[in-house]
């Protein structure tokens, strides 16, 4: 600084002001994005629950229509753009969410794919998929306490091409999993380490115990590795922000930091209230502006 006339000094701090300025203005241009819902309709004849499903939900509670309830929902909680998830009981079959693709803005919506991954055919119809579809942005694994039949293990063949076809082909790997299967998605992981995962809802802790849930804190030191912000509900009950558990949400958003946290479900309020004290642009960030970036959109 010996060297730095006052002239560079005024400069350098305007130019500090002018970023600092910029941030409120950063975070409102910042879209908010949901990646959390799954599309139901009682057309049970047009969209039929999958033979293999793991459960099958009342059809007759459903808008024959989901997407329009859905866009509406988005409008009146101000989010901007969502990336709909393939619900279980469809299975493999992902004609309803095809459908809503095709109605929809590309700039609206995105959504996930689900396969049985001991289906020797699932990498192709992966493949087959995205190529039908580029809006289809990731692929969803399930393997948690009561969820074991998808997959025996991580380190499973079968588990490994669907994983490496995902890869290969720039999916996202969606992990819904429980505390006791994080130790062998960290190794999935770190077998292909160019993969993006989101891991869903905060690795449900209530499925597994403190010393399980140390191997979920773990996978943040995985570069690429994003965490959900979602699913509060599935452990505190003090609707609508969940303050109960701050002690847990500080410590998990502390851990992965607001560069790899990602909210959905519930209000975008959440994040207001689990970040409090954190900077408008990194809240923004968690709101969306992490899988803006994730996704390129």
């Amino acid at each position: 600084m010996e060297n730095t006339s006052r002239r560079d000094v005024f400069a350098l701090m305007g130019g500090a002001a002018l970023v600092a300025a910029a941030t409120p203005a950063m975070a409102q241009s910042t879209p908010v994005i949901e990646w959390n819902a799954h599309m139901f309709s009682s057309n049970t004849a047009r969209f039929p629950f999958h033979p293999k499903a793991t459960y099958k939900p009342d059809a007759g509670t459903f808008p024959a229509d989901p997407l329009a309830p859905y866009q509406r929902h988005l409008k009146e909680a101000g989010i901007d753009k969502a990336v709909v998830v393939q619900p279980e009981p469809y299975g493999d079959d992902h004609s309803l969410v095809l459908d809503c693709l095709r109605r929809a803005p590309a700039s609206q919506l995105k959504a996930t794919s689900l396969f049985y991954p001991k289906d020797p055919q699932a990498p192709k119809k992966l493949a087959a998929l995205v190529k039908k579809e580029p809006r289809i942005v990731a692929t969803r694994f399930h393997a948690h306490r009561g969820k074991e039949m998808y997959l025996e293990s991580f380190s499973a063949p079968y588990v490994r091409a669907l994983w490496k076809q995902a890869a290969d082909l720039g999916v996202i790997i969606e992990l819904h999993i429980g505390p006791n299967y994080a130790r062998q998605a960290a190794a999935a992981i770190r077998a292909f380490p160019g993969c993006k995962v989101l891991i869903d809802h905060m690795a449900e802790p209530k499925l597994g115990n403190p010393y399980e849930f140390a191997d979920v804190l773990e996978m943040a030191k995985l570069p690429n590795v994003y965490m959900k912000l979602s699913g509060v509900g599935y452990i505190a009950t003090d609707k609508p922000n969940y303050e109960s558990v701050l002690p847990f949400t500080t410590r998990l958003i502390r851990e992965f930091g607001p560069d790899r946290m990602v909210w959905s479900g519930d209000s975008p309020h959440i994040a207001d209230v689990h970040m409090k004290g954190y900077a408008a642009a990194d809240i923004a960030k968690v709101k969306g502006g992490n899988l803006q970036k994730l996704l390129n959109w």
